[in-house]
């Protein structure tokens, strides 16, 4: 019987370095994209309407509820809200130089 003779190891299935650390470590992740929203800087018709008739309503009132549930930017938020202040809609709960909060008026 003939001797056997050694098999040469397969090839690997990953590529050679060359140089060590000269190759760029590959990224996973490009990173979170945040959507960019388009609101409106000023009130139509219909949505002023709708700020009049459905927002006293609310049980909770700040300028990002108005801003996300109208379209609108926050700045026209806050103003919408002194305008419901002084109508007599809405009334303040708690005031924070970053946060106002506001609910529905009540006749108590």
């Amino acid at each position: 019987m003939a001797p056997k003779k050694d098999k040469a190891p397969p090839p690997s299935s990953k590529p050679a370095k060359s140089g060590g650390g000269k190759q760029k470590k590959k990224k996973w992740s490009k990173g979170k994209q945040k959507e960019k929203v388009n609101n409106m800087v000023l009130f139509d018709q219909g949505t002023y309407d709708k700020l009049l008739s459905e927002v006293p309503k609310y049980k909770l009132v700040t300028p990002s509820i108005l801003s996300d549930r109208m379209r609108v930017n926050g700045s026209l938020a806050r103003r919408a809200i002194k305008d419901l202040m002084a109508r007599g809609s809405i009334r303040m709960i708690s005031a924070h130089s970053s946060q106002q909060i506001y609910t529905r008026a009540t006749n108590t």
